[in-house]
Parts: structure tokens; C-alpha cells; sequence
């Protein structure tokens, strides 16, 4: 997740990128396939890029906004040309009248943004994560209860930003808050997997927990690349907290799927 025009995203971070792991599946990830074919549709075909002024209308329109949800209504054309939120820097939740987007649905904002992103190399980088360690995720979770966990782990990454934020005028756009969530759910139920990575002008094969380690550690390195790291950190922990919590069971699954399909 970046805000509005800054930024790359999952890929942004220690300068070690995955071209595999080494974990098959035998199972079809339907919901993996949908989610990164809905981005991809989404980009391509529902937001707009002719023009910044067309794009920014958009998103304004339909993106999460930090002041939006801290303060439970739309910004007003003051706060987006002076870049804050003024109920949540007076601490009060009264709207002044000059709004341009006055029915917008605040809370559907929140899953939009999942699916909206900021330029090729995000959409690219976003779903090439989620494209390698999805797949292992949706066989341990099933395919169902997966989908559930990535709009969990991208809302609670939403809020992460927000709580941190609440004065924010920026769009947030992106899907890396979701698919961070799946990643830490990978750190936790696939840890010493490996992932080949390249790395110092070599392909190396690393540990899923090593790999992933870098990586979380990586997003406190971006804090003033216009990257939403705090959105990344809070569903990064979504779902490590949720694999944690049901790990035997998950891990029961995979072992199950892996006995039928000998």
C-alpha cells in the first residue's frame, strides 16, 4: 500500500528479490488466481490513467483517506489543497461544508483501495508476492477462509495507517496491506522453506523466516519514501497473529492435502 503517487511497495526494502520458493502446492489456488485477476482488471480496465487531474478525481473519490475514516466524513476541498485534516488536527468531528465528494461510502472505500494501485512496476510487484507465497497460504487455509483472511489483514492494515495518520489527506491505494498479511501468515506456518531470491548479483536460496525477516525489518527502512511501511507492518502481523493462533490445524491441512494427492 503507498500513498497517493510515492513509492513502490512490497518490493520496496532490502534489495533481495524472490523468483521462487521452493514449496509446491497440490492444490489449484482458485482464490489467489481471482484476487490477482481482480487487481489486475481493476487497473487496467476501472482506473483511470489519461490524465493526473482524471486520476486524482477518482481516487479521491473512492480511495480510503485517513482524515475520512478518523473523522467519519469526507475531506473538503481546504484539506486536500492544505494536505490535513482539520477536525482531527482541532479535535473535533464537525464537517465543514465544502466537500467535494459528499456521498462517498467511507467503508467501502477501505476494501477499494485493496484493488486500486499506484502504477505498473506497484500492480506488478504487489502481485508477483502474492502470485509465490499465496498459493501455500490458500492450501493451508482453504480457499474460502484465505479470502476472508486477506480482506481482514488489508483492513486492519488500513487502520494501522490511520491510527498513526488520522490527519492524512492522501488516497491509499494498494494491495500490499493484504498480501503483507499473507506473508506473515507464510513466515509462520512455512519458516525454514526456502525462497530463491536474488541477491548480491546471485540467486541464493533463503529461509522463508529469513527472507521475511529482511523484508518486515526492511519497511522500517522506508519511512520517508512516501510507502504506507505502517500498513505493511500491521498486516504482516495480522497474519502471523492469525497463523499462530490456528497453526496446528493449518498445518494438519497441508499435511492431509499432501497424503491425497500421493
Amino acid at each position: 500500500m503507498i500513498r497517493l503517487g510515492e513509492g513502490d511497495a512490497l518490493s520496496e526494502g532490502p534489495h533481495v528479490f524472490p523468483i521462487r520458493d521452493l514449496n509446491p502446492t497440490r492444490i489449484t489456488p482458485y482464490a489467489t488466481v481471482l484476487l490477482i485477476a481482480i487487481n489486475v482488471i481493476v487497473f487496467f480496465v476501472w482506473q483511470p490513467h489519461a490524465n493526473l487531474e482524471a486520476e486524482l478525481e477518482f481516487l479521491y473519490g473512492r480511495t480510503a483517506v485517513a482524515c475520512e475514516i478518523a473523522s467519519g466524513r469526507p475531506v473538503t476541498y481546504a484539506e486536500i489543497a492544505a494536505g490535513v485534516c482539520e477536525t482531527a488536527a482541532a479535535g473535533t468531528r464537525s464537517a465543514p461544508a465544502e466537500t467535494p465528494f459528499p456521498e462517498k461510502p467511507l467503508a467501502m472505500s477501505v476494501l477499494i483501495s485493496m484493488f486500486l494501485h499506484g502504477g505498473v512496476v506497484h500492480l506488478l510487484g504487489n502481485m508477483w508476492f502474492l502470485w509465490l507465497f499465496g498459493n501455500n497460504v490458500e492450501e493451508a487455509f482453504g480457499h474460502i477462509r484465505y479470502g476472508v483472511g486477506y480482506i481482514l489483514a488489508g483492513v486492519v492494515a488500513t487502520f494501522g495507517f490511520v491510527w498513526l495518520h488520522p490527519d492524512s489527506t492522501q488516497p491509499l491505494v494498494g494491495a500490499s496491506g493484504a498480501i503483507a498479511g499473507v506473508l506473515g501468515a507464510y513466515a509462520v506456518l512455512f519458516p525454514t522453506r526456502l525462497v530463491l531470491s536474488f541477491a548480491f548479483f546471485t540467486v541464493l536460496p533463503i529461509p522463508a523466516i529469513v527472507f521475511l525477516g529482511l523484508w518486515f525489518i526492511g519497511q522500517f527502512a522506508v519511512v520517508d519514501m512516501g510507502v504506507a511501511w505502517e500498513s505493511h507492518v500491521a498486516g504482516f502481523v495480522t497474519g502471523a497473529v492469525v497463523a499462530t493462533w490456528f497453526r496446528r490445524p493449518l498445518l494438519d491441512r497441508v499435511r492431509a492435502a499432501q497424503r491425497g494427492y500421493r
